[in-house]
């Protein structure tokens, strides 16, 4: 009647991994917007590229609210008709993005796409963290394998908007996930993961008021530059919005009896510290907003060599993850691979700064972008694992969404906007400092238009260097940190003698430590999303 696994028994092994594999490779990428052909759609759809932005956030908006009910609806429904049913959806929402010229539409489909992508990659997790075993090294693995994914899928977004047009890739991934849907139909056991559960002690006003609360957020920073913060009225009532469905939000909790979200956790040592890091993270993947606009806006580089630069990443993915699947099998503490984390973004950092000239080669991208991928791929391997461990599965699933958002929309959308806000100062400031040249000495009258373009591209690289400079000098201060706090070592220990009384206790405690494994599965599961 029931069963674990994702496939019927006749499959064999290896074929049934092939399937697991090749299902995250095309799910994981999927996303309302792809980074690498935003630009085509700005000018495919004639829309402002805040929209784009606002449905960039929106898909990591709907993996949080649906990661506190994801594990109620697993239990819920048989493994293939949600799986197929959940395949066909995202093909359809693909088609409908390929089909539209309303920005409006990609936001909505990108929330929805967030929801029922979460939904999907909770089926292969529990597998794979069974034959792996280690959940250290699964989340070495996992993420590893998905990072690299996200790269490419940036990369082929952008090649398929040059070669065709920005609709070919969203069809293609909607043939795809249909292609998808058949093979799981055919391969795909029909039974119950485990005991069916109802789905009437969801609370979806809750989940509204999840949702409404990023979306208002991520409204913010997605259009607070273009209409002026906040002397925009837009911006007040999306800011004022924003905190009142909190606000509704965390008065709701108090009031269930099943609350849909859960603060308890946010009071223990290691999840706080856990959150700081993901926070000074995010400062460092922020740059890329920095990074675009120099490699577009100054050096000029067309969408698909810009997109390459993604590519350059995976060979320090690879190897955070070569590494950590070493570190945890060898049960090293976390310390020095979380301070090599940042130190690798620091590096990256560092070489930004020192490298920002009108003369930069495509050669010299090569080190830091290695370097980035390094420091981001260890950094969520290792304080994702920091973050969740030692966690009750019940505590873990009723803020998970929470600390989802945290990582991927929270602390990146806040420094992405606070950059794009001090570029635009420092570029006023910066062309005022360069108005001394035109004194008619340097720079004639006659030679001021022709000379306008370098002054404004100069303008840019001061912009992006003083960011850089007091990024650098925020992340000495992380690293300091880092290297001074103790995650979770013991300042004392003594040694404990028990003593085992009777063959009643020795089953008790089996049967204590056969549950705890099961919850520790389940929750290492729903913990790498991405």
């Amino acid at each position: 009647m029931y069963n674990k696994g994702l496939y019927s028994d006749w499959v064999p092994k290896p074929v049934q991994l092939l399937l697991i594999v090749l299902l995250l490779a095309a799910v994981m990428p999927i996303g309302g917007v792809y980074t690498g052909n935003i630009s085509s759609l700005v000018s495919g759809t004639g829309a402002m590229t805040e929209y784009f932005m606002w449905a960039n956030y929106a898909t990591t908006i709907g993996m949080g609210a649906c990661m506190p009910v994801v594990i109620r609806i697993k239990m819920r429904f048989k493994v293939r008709d949600k799986m197929v049913l959940l395949l066909v959806l995202l093909g359809l929402l693909n088609y409908m993005n390929a089909t539209t010229l309303q920005p409006m539409v990609f936001v909505c489909t990108a929330l929805v796409i967030g929801f029922i992508k979460m939904m999907i990659t909770i089926e292969l997790f529990l597998p794979l963290m069974t034959m792996i075993g280690n959940r250290g090294m699964f989340y070495g693995l996992f993420y590893t394998f998905v990072l690299v994914m996200n790269q490419v899928a940036v990369y082929y977004s952008a090649e398929f908007s040059l070669l065709y047009n920005w609709q070919q890739y969203y069809l293609f991934t909607s043939v795809l996930c249909f292609i998808l849907a058949l093979i799981h139909w055919v391969f795909m056991h029909n039974k119950y993961f485990a005991l069916k559960v109802p789905l009437h002690y969801i609370d979806w006003l809750s989940i509204l008021l999840f949702v409404s609360t990023f979306m208002f957020s991520a409204y913010v920073y997605a259009f607070g530059r273009q209409q002026d913060w906040f002397n925009s009225k837009n911006i007040m009532n999306a800011s004022i919005a924003a905190f009142v469905s909190f606000a509704l939000l965390s008065i709701r909790q108090l009031t269930l009896k099943r609350p849909y979200l859960s603060f308890k956790i946010f009071t223990k040592n290691n999840v706080q510290h856990g959150l700081f890091m993901l926070f000074w993270l995010g400062m460092f993947l922020g740059t890329a907003s920095i990074q675009n606009t120099f490699a577009v806006g100054v050096l000029g580089y067309d969408q698909l060599t810009n997109a390459k630069l993604s590519v350059m990443m995976i060979p320090g993915i690879v190897l955070a993850g070569a590494i950590a699947v070493f570190w945890f099998k060898k049960e090293k503490p976390l310390k020095m691979y979380i301070f090599s984390g940042f130190a690798g973004m620091m590096g990256y950092a560092i070489i930004m700064y020192f490298s920002m000239v009108l003369e930069f080669s495509y050669d010299n991208w090569y080190l830091p972008m290695f370097l980035k991928g390094y420091g981001m791929c260890s950094l969520f391997i290792s304080v994702w694992f920091y973050t969740l461990d030692k966690l009750e599965m019940d505590e873990m699933l009723a803020a998970i969404g929470l600390v989802l958002v945290w990582r991927t929309f929270l602390a990146v959308g806040i420094f992405s906007t606070l950059y794009s806000w001090f570029q635009y100062r420092f570029q006023v400031t910066a062309i005022g400092d360069l108005a001394v040249y035109m004194d008619g000495m340097t720079v004639t009258p006659q030679n001021v238009a022709a000379n306008m373009k370098a002054i404004q591209l100069n303008a840019i690289i001061i912009a992006s260097k003083k960011i850089f400079g007091y990024i650098i000098l925020v992340g000495f201060g992380v690293l300091f940190y880092v290297f001074t706090h103790h995650f979770g070592a013991k300042r004392f220990q003594y040694l404990r003698f028990v003593r085992v009384l009777g063959g009643k206790s020795v089953i008790a405690r089996r049967r204590l430590r056969e549950r705890k494994q099961l919850l520790e599965e389940i929750k290492d599961a729903a913990g790498p999303a991405v």
